[in-house]
């Protein structure tokens, strides 16, 4: 348990909270004593987890609307994102599992991994609070975030250019239309147009960020 909050960068105060966090239900039932396992753990570390996400995205994705918001928390907190991040600690390798569950490759299920991370959310959480815990979810939650908006801003654009190549001779391009706010913090405005029409208008953090925004609009704005 040492290597694991090394890897985590937090120590435990009480290291009862980790060991319970680490033991799967299949373990504890294969002990036949009162060794709890991490299923209170997790329903705790769920909860923890949509707060410290909710919180984040709502202050730093102020350009997004409230449908956005909830969709992007359902992807940083699926079962899928949490057994990447699970996977990114090697989770697996501390994990206590029955026998049987071993040699089923339980150490390596989705299911588990993303229930442990949650759960060892909930630790940290009872053992050191807020503070760590928010510390401990955003050093994984925040380049998810980068990556897949990236990824989802990059369709916009791609998206919408392809559907204007069907027409050849459409002109297509995005043009600065404001910026506001101190360096450290500017807002940008952006409108596409599409042969001298605007066709739609986006605002962000950065010229990219602005741009995918208005793609994104003038693609609502298509249907499509």
């Amino acid at each position: 348990m040492d290597d694991l909050q090394k890897i985590i960068g937090y120590q435990f105060k009480n290291l009862s909270l980790l060991n319970e966090a680490l033991t799967h239900s299949s373990y504890a039932n294969e002990q036949h004593k009162k060794q709890k396992c991490n299923e209170r753990l997790e329903f705790l570390g769920d909860a923890v987890l949509s707060v410290v996400v909710s919180n984040y995205i709502f202050k730093n994705c102020p350009q997004m609307p409230e449908g956005e918001l909830t969709k992007l928390r359902a992807y940083l907190v699926c079962e899928k994102t949490l057994f990447e991040f699970a996977k990114q600690i090697d989770l697996g390798s501390y994990i206590k599992l029955s026998h049987g569950e071993k040699r089923g490759g339980g150490d390596k299920r989705a299911s588990i991994l993303s229930d442990a991370f949650e759960a060892l959310i909930a630790a940290i959480y009872l053992d050191g609070g807020i503070e760590p815990v928010s510390k401990h979810i955003l050093r994984f939650v925040i380049p998810e975030i980068e990556n897949h908006n990236n990824k989802k801003y990059k369709d916009y654009k791609t998206t919408l250019q392809e559907i204007i190549q069907k027409n050849p001779g459409e002109k297509l391009e995005y043009i600065l239309v404001g910026e506001s706010g101190p360096d450290h913090n500017k807002h940008f405005k952006f409108e596409v147009r599409l042969n001298n029409n605007v066709i739609g208008k986006g605002g962000g953090r950065n010229k990219k960020e602005a741009e995918q925004q208005a793609a994104r609009e003038a693609l609502e704005l298509m249907g499509y």
